[in-house]
């Protein structure tokens, strides 16, 4: 933390300094498989990973000295004073793969994917833009689809089940998706479209 995580974070005065042309942003990126994997196989893209956990983010820190990799820069605390920051229209994709689904009635207040969310998305997302969400609760994937379907912002692309309940290629496996396996839980790979 204390050799890498200086000269890869992100500055909220100047969240796209010294970025390529196009960025990704990947939401609570948990063990980092995801946003690795996806920097690997794009290295021509920047992709910004925003986790508040310090074990997620020791983890891609150390496959980025690892590996080498210089196309990911990292917020390591909560997502919305970037999202807050970032310029109107300057992401290309964001991912928000299995947040914390807080399953206590009391608590689903606090899910992540929300109107307010969804707002500051549309706000510094490219037209055209696609939003990659997955979960393996029932409940918010529901949550999910009522706050997307109704945010005029964003286009659902499936076009039938599968679309939903098949992994695309290009969209690697999570520590999460396999817990979710392991356990019984069918997950949901929800993408839509910034209009």
């Amino acid at each position: 933390m204390a050799a890498v995580l200086p000269r890869l974070a992100v500055d909220l005065l100047q969240p796209l300094a010294g970025t390529s042309a196009e960025i990704w942003l990947e939401i609570g990126f948990g063990g980092g498989e995801h946003l690795v994997w996806q920097a690997l196989h794009h290295p021509g893209i920047t992709l910004i990973g925003c986790e508040p956990f310090e074990d997620g983010v020791v983890k891609v820190l150390s496959a980025i000295d690892e590996q080498g990799l210089g196309n990911i820069r990292l917020r390591a605390d909560d997502c919305r004073p970037l999202l807050r920051a970032l310029p109107e229209a300057s992401i290309a994709r964001a991912f928000v793969l299995f947040p914390d689904p807080w399953p206590k009635r009391k608590h689903v207040k606090r899910r992540l994917v929300s109107g307010a969310l969804l707002d500051q998305l549309a706000h510094v997302m490219t037209a055209g833009a696609e939003l990659r969400l997955a979960t393996d609760i029932g409940d918010y994937a529901r949550t999910m689809l009522i706050a997307l379907m109704a945010h005029p912002s964003f286009r659902w692309t499936a076009e039938g089940p599968t679309d939903w309940r098949e992994r695309p290629a290009d969209w690697p496996p999570t520590r999460y998706e396999a817990k979710a396996i392991r356990e019984g839980r069918p997950c949901n790979f929800f993408r839509f479209v910034r209009v």
